[in-house]
């Protein structure tokens, strides 16, 4: 079986505005079906768990509820459900600064950067631009 890199970077949001939402959905719809690429997890303890306490969600709660594998206009409905009917914006803002503001260390930008063939000029430090160009990497290899 053919197995697929999640390819939305985590700056991207749906309609509700949520960075990163989008591609915590899609790794865990791909998970759920068995197509989630290898050393990808469906729902890390980084930007997914960031995501997850920043709604005020529970885990295994949300985790199960995407294992039924809803569309991502679904999932977002049910969150605001399980919301009231609508998100906290000043918290919402405050784990979008949180997710474009974190910086991956030193070892894993150079690591990525090489992974990548990319030179370091020390001026990407961002993870959600490091993790996308790992998943570009990754994405290219999966084809050869």
């Amino acid at each position: 079986m053919n197995t697929i890199v999640p390819l939305i970077s985590s700056g991207v949001a749906g309609p509700l505005g949520v960075l990163h939402l989008p591609r915590l959905w899609l790794k865990l719809s791909l998970e759920s079906t068995g197509k989630l690429a290898p050393g990808y997890p469906g729902a890390g303890k980084g930007y997914d768990q960031m995501v997850i306490d920043g709604l005020g969600l529970d885990r295994d709660e949300t985790l199960a509820y995407l294992k039924t594998i809803p569309t991502y206009f679904h999932f977002e409905q049910w969150i605001l459900d399980k919301k009231g009917g609508h998100l906290d914006q000043a918290a919402v803002e405050k784990l979008n600064r949180a997710i474009h503001g974190y910086d991956h260390s030193d070892v894993v930008r150079k690591s990525i950067l090489i992974a990548a063939n990319v030179e370091d000029h020390g001026i990407v430090k961002d993870a959600v631009t490091l993790n996308s160009y790992d998943d570009w990497t990754e994405f290219h290899a999966s084809l050869e």
